[in-house]
């Protein structure tokens, strides 16, 4: 798979961490306005996905982190969140947190890896802003449709995203959904 000609910086360098040739076919950016519903409602904001996929699926969610990469101030992992009443897949994501902008308690609860991280910022009030850079179409690999539960390959849509917490660009991020 290559990269389209200009996909945001932080993108390519959660791809550094996590090669996606098992998870990704492919991928293409598309504008905001190409993305359709219920895509659109999920995606196209500036909320946590957490909240937006638990409102939407009318459930609380998990997290499951697949790997993880943790060098320094740099925690990174490959995660899904299930629904908590049948533990249906509703997510994929990529993340790469920079510990430093994070408080002693905060940090301790992301590497527990217990809690989605959205949920965490909300719970400890961290002031936070969330910038979604770029929209995607995707195709899933293997391991996707495994975890989405598709016999063919199916288009999906995500995003990419910056968190910024108390003003700096604390979280670098990609969102896939779960085709319906």
């Amino acid at each position: 798979m290559s990269l389209p000609l200009n996909p945001c910086p932080h993108l390519q360098s959660l791809f550094a961490l996590f090669p996606p040739e098992s998870y990704l076919r492919d991928f293409e950016i598309v504008p905001a306005e190409q993305v359709p519903q219920p895509y659109h409602g999920l995606l196209v904001h500036e909320h946590h996905m957490t909240v937006t996929v638990e409102a939407h699926h009318g459930c609380s969610v998990d997290v499951k982190v697949l790997e993880k990469k943790h060098e320094g101030d740099s925690y990174a992992r490959q995660i899904l969140l299930s629904r908590q009443r049948d533990g249906r897949i509703v997510q994929f994501g990529l993340v790469r947190i920079w510990l430093h902008h994070c408080s002693d308690a905060v940090r301790a609860e992301i590497v527990a890896e217990k809690t989605p991280l959205g949920r965490i910022l909300i719970q400890h009030n961290v002031l936070r802003r969330i910038e979604p850079t770029q929209y995607l179409r995707v195709t899933p690999g293997t391991d996707m449709m495994r975890w989405f539960e598709l016999a063919a390959p199916a288009p999906a849509y995500g995003r990419a995203a910056i968190i910024h917490c108390d003003g700096q660009p604390a979280i670098e991020l990609l969102e896939i959904v779960t085709p319906e």
